[in-house]
């Protein structure tokens, strides 16, 4: 099929590479130049292991290019709106300002038949009102939400195999046409069982804030059992341990510590609650706030601990903060729950060193007042704390004998509870992490 990708960031730029690896003719489009001729370069405008590969295999395949033009996007029928849905300044709502302008300049495009296919994570109530709009102005075309469920670090995988296939479809033939070209779109990851969920589309505009709502209460749960523990001498990895075992509940994302962050969950759930309190339906979701307190209040204690364990004062000390994405794998620090904890200890008189295998650029760009260096080793040189906020798998490997060598005083503080504390106190180093007894 010829498939155009409206907007090509993280998102979107992953999909059409991954829909020309699917064998479909593709064209991204977007209206940042340099971020287009560094994706026709196969250069990619972000970290994201595999993806650099798949872009440039893609792009040699002859089937994928890329283009500020919308004119290029008129031979395509499937056209994938996947354009950012950010938090409005000020408020928790969702700004639809980018959905809204990608859908309006991809009508002079757009003929009779043509399906839009939104991807983009927006409230309830966006699809039905955008597919008024596709119809009035171009009869025949029709529109279907397809939210994605991408996990950053694992973003090629999510694409190409994903755990489920959801279609929010207009109702009568318009709809068996939509879900029939989506299944054509699909038809290798049909092919193999992949779950579909078909529905309307209020029910598959939910579904991804819906899913990022239930990780964020869990984690926040957590959390807050980490709060517990750390008031009556319990062991916060020991209990996640315990009641994981339940397949209730299972064990993923139960690791407390430092919180979520990044450009998905916290301005998810926020603009969740605030779809509701538009419908009236506010107080369904009130929980929700508290879960936003929850992961807030990490950060704020983490920077207690450290405070706690360079003597009760930041002023003038040391301190290495290893990781600054909000997660690993990751150069994302939208959010990030480690920028904000560097950012308070220095704010409070720590000299602060942030190190980061992926995200050492985004911070000297964003963070200009940070000191960001290269290695774990710059970061700890004479350092009275290491903190380790992005649990990066180099970092759970580092030597604590050899390291420990590098610091001035053996403090560690793992904020992700990601370290083997038994290594680290045989070594010789202070072990201290939210939720767990001193070591």
């Amino acid at each position: 099929m010829k498939i155009s990708v409206i907007g090509c960031g993280y998102l979107g730029a992953v999909h059409a590479a991954s829909m020309a690896e699917l064998g479909h003719d593709v064209v991204g489009i977007d209206v940042d130049q340099p971020k287009i001729d560094a994706l026709q370069r196969a250069k990619a405008p972000f970290y994201e292991p595999g993806f650099e590969e798949l872009l440039g295999t893609s792009l040699a395949s002859g089937r994928l290019r890329f283009s500020t033009d919308m004119a290029d996007a008129s031979d395509a029928v499937v056209h994938f709106v996947c354009v950012g849905t950010p938090q409005k300044r000020g408020e928790y709502a969702a700004d639809l300002r980018f959905v809204e302008s990608a859908v309006e300049s991809l009508l002079a495009a757009l003929k009779p038949g043509d399906l839009v296919a939104g991807k983009s994570t927006v409230p309830v109530g966006t699809a039905a009102r955008l597919a008024e709009l596709v119809a009035d102005k171009v009869p025949g075309a029709m529109l279907a939400w397809n939210p994605e469920f991408l996990r950053e670090g694992f973003a090629v995988q999510d694409t190409l195999h994903p755990d489920r296939l959801v279609y929010g479809l207009p109702g009568g033939p318009d709809g068996e046409t939509a879900r029939a070209m989506l299944d054509e779109v699909y038809a290798s990851i049909v092919a193999v069982g992949t779950p579909q969920v078909v529905t309307d589309y209020a029910t598959a505009e939910m579904v991804k804030t819906a899913a990022n709502s239930f990780l964020a209460t869990k984690i926040s749960f957590i959390n807050a059992m980490a709060e517990l523990c750390e008031a009556t001498g319990a062991d916060v990895k020991q209990l996640a341990d315990a009641i994981g075992h339940d397949d209730r509940i299972g064990r993923k994302f139960l690791n407390a510590g430092l919180g979520f962050g990044g450009g998905c969950l916290p301005k998810d759930i926020r603009a969740f609650m605030a779809r509701a309190g538009e419908l009236g339906a506010d107080q369904a979701l009130t929980f929700l706030r508290e879960v936003d307190n929850i992961n807030m209040r990490r950060r704020i204690r983490m920077v207690e601990l450290a405070r706690e364990v360079c003597d009760g004062s930041l002023v003038g000390k040391r301190v290495a903060v290893l990781g600054a994405a909000f997660k690993p794998n990751s150069d994302d620090i939208r959010d990030s729950p480690a920028l904000n904890v560097a950012a308070q200890l220095q704010l409070q008189g720590a000299a602060v060193r942030v190190t980061d295998p992926a995200a050492g650029d985004n911070i000297r760009r964003s963070w200009p007042q940070l000191d960001a260096v290269d290695t774990p080793e710059e970061a700890a040189d004479r350092a009275d704390a290491v903190l380790v906020l992005t649990e990066w798998q180099q970092y759970r490997d580092l030597d604590p004998v050899a390291f420990g060598k590098v610091v001035g005083q053996k403090r560690m503080l793992d904020g992700r509870n990601a370290l083997d504390r038994d290594r680290w106190v045989a070594a010789g180093w202070t072990y201290r992490a939210l939720g767990r007894r001193a070591g």
